[in-house]
C-alpha cells in the first residue's frame, strides 16, 4: 500500500517515490498523476491536513482532483471510490448522467415533499388525497405516501414502539427523498408525532423542498371524529401508547403551512388543497 502524504503541483510519481523538488501541503494540489503498477493492490490517500482525493478516471495512469470527501481508496485496474455508511460498507455511489434538473424538464415541474403531520382523525389523508387530485387536474404529477399505506409493505415488519416509529419516519424520509429527486411532487401523510423525526426527514432534501404541513386540529374534534375507531380503543386501554392520549404530540414550530381549525368551522379539503397549491406556485414548484 502507498500512502500519499503530501506531493507538489502537476508532477508525476510511481509507487517508489516522488519526483521533483519541494513538496507542498496536498490541500493545496489541484491535480496528480499517478502511474500504478499492475501488481499495485490499493492507493489511499491519507485524510490528514484536509487531504482530499477523488477519481476522475478509472485506469492504470489516473488523473485525480481535489473534491470534498474525506478520503478515498482505489484497488487494482478498476479504481472506485469506497465509502462507508452506517452498517454498509465497500460501497460506491454511481453518478447517473440524467439527474434531477433533466427529470424536472420533462415533467414541467420541480420534485419536493409535503409533508402532512397532525393527531389521528385530524384530515392529513383526506387533504393528501384532495391535494393529489387538484395536482392532477393540473397536470401535474404527484404521489401519496400515507402512513398506514406504507406499513402494508415496507414497514411492514415495524411496530409502534418508540424505536419502530423513529424507524417508520426514517424510511419514508428517505422514499420521499427519492420521490423529490424523481421531480415528482410526493405527498407524506404521517401522523409523525415528534419533531426531532420530522427535522431529521427534512434536513434530508435541499432547503426549501421540505414543506411541513400541519393539520392543527384540536385532540376533542380528532377523537369526536374518530374515523378509525382508534381513539375508542385507546380509552378503553385495548391499544397503548397512542399518540394524543397516552402518547405525546408535538406541534411543529415552524411548519410552512398551518391549516387550523377553527371552532366548528372546517374549511373543506379542496378549500384546504388549493391552500397548499397556492403556496407551490408561489414558490415555483409548478413549473420546470
Amino acid at each position: 500500500m502507498v500512502v500519499l502524504k503530501s506531493v507538489r503541483p502537476a508532477i508525476s510519481c510511481s509507487s517508489f517515490g516522488f519526483d521533483g523538488d519541494q513538496l507542498v501541503p496536498l490541500h493545496k494540489v489541484s491535480f496528480v498523476n499517478l502511474t500504478l503498477p499492475a501488481s499495485l493492490l490499493s492507493v489511499r490517500l491519507s485524510s490528514r491536513n484536509n487531504a482530499k482525493l477523488s477519481l476522475v478516471q478509472a485506469t492504470k495512469e489516473s488523473s485525480t482532483a481535489s473534491t470534498n470527501d474525506s478520503a478515498a481508496v482505489f484497488s487494482g485496474e478498476n479504481l472506485h471510490q469506497i465509502a462507508t455508511n452506517g452498517k454498509a460498507t465497500n460501497i460506491v455511489w454511481h453518478k447517473s448522467s440524467v439527474g434531477k434538473v433533466h427529470r424536472q424538464e420533462v415533467l414541467q415541474q420541480k420534485g419536493c415533499v409535503i409533508w402532512i403531520t397532525g393527531l389521528s382523525g385530524s384530515g392529513k389523508s383526506t387533504l393528501a388525497c384532495a391535494l393529489c387530485q387538484a395536482l392532477y387536474s393540473r397536470g401535474k404529477l404527484a404521489y401519496i405516501l400515507d402512513g398506514d399505506n406504507v406499513r402494508h409493505g415496507l414497514n411492514r415488519d415495524l411496530s409502534f414502539k418508540a424505536e419502530d416509529r423513529a424507524e417508520n419516519i426514517r424510511r419514508i424520509g428517505e422514499v420521499a427523498k427519492l420521490f423529490a429527486d424523481a421531480g415528482i411532487i410526493c405527498i407524506a401523510s404521517v401522523l409523525s408525532p415528534y419533531r426531532k423525526d420530522r427535522d431529521a426527514c427534512r434536513s434530508l432534501l435541499p432547503e426549501g423542498d421540505f414543506i411541513e404541513v400541519f393539520m392543527n386540529v384540536p385532540l376533542q374534534i380528532c377523537e369526536a371524529r374518530d374515523p378509525k375507531g382508534l381513539y375508542k380503543l385507546a380509552r378503553a386501554g385495548k391499544i397503548n401508547g397512542f399518540t394524543g392520549i397516552d402518547d405525546p404530540y408535538e406541534p411543529p414550530l415552524n411548519c410552512e403551512l398551518e391549516l387550523p381549525q377553527k371552532g366548528n368551522n372546517c374549511a373543506s379539503p379542496c378549500e384546504m388543497a388549493e391552500i397548499v397549491i397556492s403556496y407551490l406556485e408561489e414558490k415555483g414548484y409548478l413549473q420546470a
